[in-house]
C-alpha cells in the first residue's frame, strides 16, 4: 500500500480529485450524535464535520416531543424504571447492557445540555420541565404515565441542535456544509478516510483521517409518507455496506402514529403527552379496544397499528386514510404555550387551526431501529458482532448499538443521538491518545467515487430518477409497511430488482457540476437500493410479529426462535444472513400488554 498522491489522480473526463483535507477526526452528519460527538473530540484534536446540509438544518431538528432522562423533578422516578419501559418497549429485543448504560447516563447528559446553554422549558420552582410520553411508567410498568421527556416546548431537537452548533462554533470544529459522502475508505480492517462531493463548488474530494464517525440518520425517504427530511436517504448505510461491513435490525422499521394527513410531516407525540386525543369517525376514542390502561400513551407501534386498523376497517374519518388527532379541550393557553410549532404546521399545511378544530393524521415512516452494527463505545463492528474497524465508528439513527430492540419508545432517540455521540466522542478521544499517525492512504482512494460520479453524469438512458424513486417509495409502503405479510414481501422483492435494473438505465439533464441536484439525486438513489432489499428479506426472513415488524401471517411473537438479532451483507446480487444473540441481563421476555 502506497501513500495516496493528488497529483496522480487527474480529471477523469472532466471529474478532478480538487483536494485533500487532513484531520484528526472526520465526522459525517451535523446531527445531534455528530456534533455531540464533535463537541467532545474538539477539545484535544483537530475535528471536521460533514453535512449534506447546512448544520442547523440537520433532521435532529425537527424532533419534537422531548429528550428521556429521569430526573425525577416533578415526581419520584428511577433509571431502573426507565430501563423496564425501554426494554419492554424494544418487545425484548434491545441489548439490556446498552439500555442500562442510556438511563443510567440519561440525566448526566441532560443537565451537559442545560450548562452548555439549551433554553429548556421549566418549572415554576425553575427546574427542568419534563411531560408524559408513550411507553414511560412509573414503578415496573405498575402506575400510570410518568413526567420524564425533557422539553422546549414542542422543538426540542431545535432547540438541542442549536446549542449544539454553537459549542461547536466555539471550539473551532471545521464544518464543510452542503459536502455529500460518496465512499468509505477501508483497507485491511483499517479506516483510513473517506470521498465526498462539493454540493456548491462541484469536485471531488478526499478527507484523510485516523478516526471517522458517522452519525448520518436515518432512511425514511424510502417510503412514500414520511416524516423524515429529504436528506435522509440512508448514506451512511449504504457507504457502510460498499465497504464489505453488516447491517443489523434493518427489517424493523418505526412508523409513528401521529404525521400530517398526506404529508407525513409530524405531529409531536407531546400532543398526546399533554392530553390529545384520538378518535374515528364515529368520535370514539379507539385506543380504548387496543390499550386501555395507556390509551394514547401507548407504544408507537401499538398505536401505528391501531390507527391503520381503524383505517382500513373503514373507520376513519369519512372512511378516508386518516384519523383525528384532537387537542381542543387543552384551551388556546396551553396549546400556544407547550405546543405551538403543532398548532403552526397544522394551520400552514393542511389550514386547520388545533385550537377550533382536530388535526387529520395518518401513521408514518419515521425510525429506524436497525442499523450500522457498533458495540457501547460506538465502534463499528466488521462482523457485527465483537471485531472492531480500527478508527471507525457510528452513533445515533445509522447505528445500532441496540437500545431500541423491536421499537423505540418516544424521547429515546435525541437521548440515544446525544449519549451515544458523547460515548462516541469520548471513545473517539481515547483512539486518537494511542495513535499519532494518520494511516496510509491507497492510490486508488478516490476511484469508486470519480467512477460513480461520471457514471451518473454521463448517463444516456430512457428512465427518469424521479420516477423510479416514487415507484420505489410506493411499493415499499405498500408492501413492507405497518402490516406485512409473506406474498406481499415476496412481490415486493421482486419488483425492487426490477426497479434496481430500471436504475442502471437512468438519463441525466444537469451535466455541470456545481449545484447539481440531478446528480445528488440519482446518487442518493443508488443508495437506497443498496438497503432496501435488506429490509425486505429482513421482515421475509423473520417469521414472527415483534415491536415494530408486525407479520399478518405470524402474527405471535416466537422467543425460541427469533429473539435474535439480524446481520445481513449485500454481496453482489444476493442477501446474506448471520444472527447473534440478544443481550439479557435484568429483564426476561414477558408477553407485552398495555
Amino acid at each position: 500500500m502506497t501513500n495516496f498522491d493528488p497529483e496522480s489522480i487527474h480529471d477523469v473526463k472532466g471529474v478532478p480529485v480538487h483536494s485533500v483535507h487532513r484531520h484528526d477526526v472526520v465526522i459525517v452528519g451535523a446531527g445531534l450524535a455528530g456534533m455531540r460527538a464533535a463537541v467532545e473530540a474538539s477539545a484535544e484534536f483537530d475535528v471536521a464535520v460533514l453535512s449534506k446540509v447546512f448544520p442547523t438544518r440537520s433532521h435532529s431538528g425537527g424532533a419534537q416531543g422531548g429528550i428521556a432522562a429521569s430526573l425525577a423533578n416533578e415526581e419520584e422516578d428511577h433509571w431502573e424504571w426507565h430501563m423496564f419501559d425501554t426494554v419492554k418497549g424494544s418487545d425484548y429485543l434491545g441489548d439490556q447492557d446498552a439500555i442500562e448504560i442510556m438511563v443510567k447516563e440519561a440525566p448526566v447528559v441532560v443537565r451537559e445540555f442545560e450548562h452548555m446553554g439549551c433554553p429548556f422549558s421549566r418549572t415554576r420552582e425553575g427546574r427542568i420541565a419534563q411531560r408524559k410520553f408513550g411507553g414511560h411508567t412509573k414503578d415496573f410498568g405498575k402506575g400510570g404515565p410518568i413526567l420524564r421527556a425533557c422539553y422546549a416546548a414542542d422543538r426540542t431537537g431545535h432547540a438541542l441542535l442549536h446549542t449544539l452548533y454553537e459549542v461547536c462554533v466555539h471550539n473551532r470544529v471545521r464544518f464543510y456544509p452542503e459536502f455529500f459522502a460518496l465512499s468509505l475508505i477501508v483497507r485491511d480492517g483499517v479506516c483510513r478516510g473517506l470521498v465526498a462531493w462539493d454540493v456548491i463548488g462541484g469536485g471531488v474530494h478526499v478527507f484523510h483521517a485516523k478516526a471517522v464517525l458517522f452519525g448520518t440518520g436515518g432512511y425514511g425517504q424510502v417510503y412514500r409518507i414520511t416524516s423524515n427530511a429529504l436528506a435522509n436517504s440512508g448514506d451512511g448505510l449504504s457507504l457502510s455496506l460498499r465497504a464489505g461491513l453488516p447491517l443489523e435490525d434493518m427489517e424493523f422499521v418505526q412508523f409513528h402514529p401521529t404525521g400530517l394527513y398526506q404529508s407525513g410531516i409530524l405531529v409531536s407525540e407531546a400532543a398526546r403527552g399533554e392530553g390529545g386525543y384520538l378518535t374515528n369517525d364515529k368520535g370514539e376514542r379507539f385506543m380504548e379496544r387496543y390499550a386501555p390502561q395507556k390509551m394514547e400513551l401507548a407504544p408507537r407501534d401499538l398505536v401505528s397499528r391501531s390507527i391503520q386498523t381503524e383505517i382500513n376497517e373503514g373507520r376513519g374519518i369519512g372512511g378516508g386514510p386518516y384519523v383525528h388527532c384532537d387537542l381542543r379541550h387543552l384551551g388556546a393557553d396551553k396549546i400556544m404555550k407547550l405546543l405551538p410549532q403543532i398548532h403552526e404546521l397544522a394551520w400552514k399545511f393542511l389550514h386547520v387551526d388545533c385550537i377550533k378544530e382536530p388535526i387529520p393524521i395518518q401513521p408514518t415512516a419515521h425510525y429506524s431501529m436497525g442499523g450500522i452494527p457498533v458495540d457501547i463505545d460506538c465502534r463499528v463492528l466488521i462482523d457485527g458482532k465483537s471485531k472492531p474497524v480500527a478508527g471507525f465508528y457510528a452513533a445515533g439513527e445509522c447505528a445500532c448499538v441496540s437500545v431500541h430492540g423491536g421499537n423505540r419508545l418516544g424521547t429515546n432517540s435525541l437521548l440515544e443521538a446525544s449519549l451515544f455521540g458523547r460515548r462516541a466522542g469520548k471513545a473517539i478521544v481515547r483512539f486518537l491518545r494511542e495513535t499519532r499517525d494518520f494511516p496510509e492512504l491507497p492510490s486508488d482512494a478516490a476511484d469508486a467515487a470519480i467512477a460513480e460520479v461520471e457514471r451518473v453524469l454521463s448517463a444516456g438512458g430512457s428512465e427518469s430518477v424521479g420516477a423510479i424513486r416514487t415507484e420505489l417509495k410506493d411499493k415499499m409502503s405498500a408492501g413492507c409497511g405497518i402490516f406485512r405479510d409473506g406474498g406481499k414481501l415476496e412481490k415486493l422483492a421482486g419488483e425492487l430488482r426490477g426497479l434496481e435494473k430500471r436504475f442502471r438505465n437512468i438519463k441525466i439533464d444537469d451535466r455541470s457540476e456545481k449545484f447539481n441536484y440531478d446528480l445528488l439525486e440519482a446518487i442518493e438513489l443508488g443508495h437506497m437500493f443498496d438497503f432496501v432489499e435488506l429490509i425486505v428479506a429482513g421482515a421475509l426472513k423473520r417469521q414472527e410479529s415483534r415491536g415494530a415488524h408486525s407479520r399478518t401471517d405470524f402474527p405471535d411473537r416466537d422467543d425460541e426462535k427469533w429473539l435474535r438479532h439480524t446481520l445481513a451483507w449485500k454481496r453482489g446480487e444476493k442477501v446474506e444472513f448471520d444472527y447473534k444473540p440478544v443481550t439479557i441481563t435484568r429483564f426476561q421476555p414477558k408477553t407485552r400488554t398495555y
